[in-house]
């Protein structure tokens, strides 16, 4: 079997047609279905099946595309082993939550200045779910995503990525306006107390992921009344207008400052943390540049 064909079945799988596959090789559909269809032959199995006027894997396509995931994965460590002990050069791309852009990814610039200047890193910023489609699509090197540790699910991870251990966490808590005297929830034992003291109120989600509602509405059950979600903001400062203003209250981080009259209470039990990890694609974290990064980031 020439592995040189198995892209075409990979990115079929996950692109779902050849028409997309062309475009981002870079070839054409004749180019695809000829190196399907030699891939077919080699490995003698029927890999894909007309649908209408497209056409789709069949299950031993669907396998052996599983199965590619990893062979390719194996083949990019066997290349990057090759020369471990050589001077990290290249671009890393990375895609990352803003707070992981500047807490982990910026002070890794000014290092490499000096360490490895031939490593240079771009970044764009995105939540999780856009970062880790922007991995699966080789579109960057390297994703930085965070999740509660109450709403773990909220970030499905692809198949062919590979999740590293965890950088940092930060504990969050309920941002609520500081108008006045200590309110009585701030003294609350369990977090489920520090909710229901807001029931009443509007409750601010992200527009750009569901991890904070999540988290809201399970503690929100267990405190017996469910977040009414009235706001999505995906800036922390827009959330602390909001709250300012008097039009909700949200999940905020403890070590991040606050505008003025905002003040963030603590949920003591169970504490809401999140935690951020880098994700590369499988096979690809021994690439020297990218090992480089993964090091200063540890």
């Amino acid at each position: 079997m020439d592995t040189r064909r198995l892209p075409y079945l990979v990115d079929l799988a996950r692109l779902g047609s050849m028409r997309a596959v062309a475009d981002v090789t870079g070839t054409s559909t004749s180019v695809v279905s000829q190196q399907i269809a030699a891939l077919a032959r080699e490995v003698g199995a029927t890999l894909v099946e007309p649908d209408g006027r497209r056409v789709r894997l069949t299950p031993a396509g669907r396998r052996l595309a599983d199965h590619g995931i990893d062979l390719l994965a194996a083949i990019d460590a066997a290349v990057d082993d090759l020369d471990p002990a050589a001077e990290p050069a290249g671009t890393v791309r990375v895609a990352g939550f803003a707070t992981a852009i500047r807490r982990s990814l910026m002070p890794v610039v000014a290092e490499f200045a000096t360490t490895h200047p031939g490593v240079r890193l771009t970044f764009r910023e995105h939540e999780p779910t856009e970062a880790l489609g922007l991995l699966e699509a080789d579109a960057v090197d390297l994703a930085l995503v965070y999740a509660f540790d109450l709403a773990p699910s909220a970030v499905p991870i692809p198949p062919s990525a590979a999740v590293g251990e965890v950088l940092w966490e930060a504990r969050w808590g309920l941002g609520v306006p500081d108008d006045g005297p200590v309110p009585a929830a701030a003294t609350a034992s369990t977090s489920a107390e520090v909710l229901a003291a807001y029931a009443d109120r509007d409750w601010i989600g992200n527009s750009r992921n569901s991890a904070d509602e999540d988290v809201l509405r399970l503690l929100g059950s267990v405190a017996g009344f469910e977040p009414r979600l009235t706001h999505e903001a995906d800036s922390l400062d827009l959330v602390d207008d909001l709250v300012v203003a008097g039009l909700g209250v949200g999940l905020l981080p403890h070590d991040r400052p606050v505008r003025p009259g905002v003040r963030v209470l603590d949920l003591p039990d169970p504490p809401v943390r999140l935690r951020c990890r880098p994700v590369t694609r499988r096979g690809r974290s021994s690439w020297p540049p990218l090992a480089a990064v993964l090091r200063a980031l540890r």
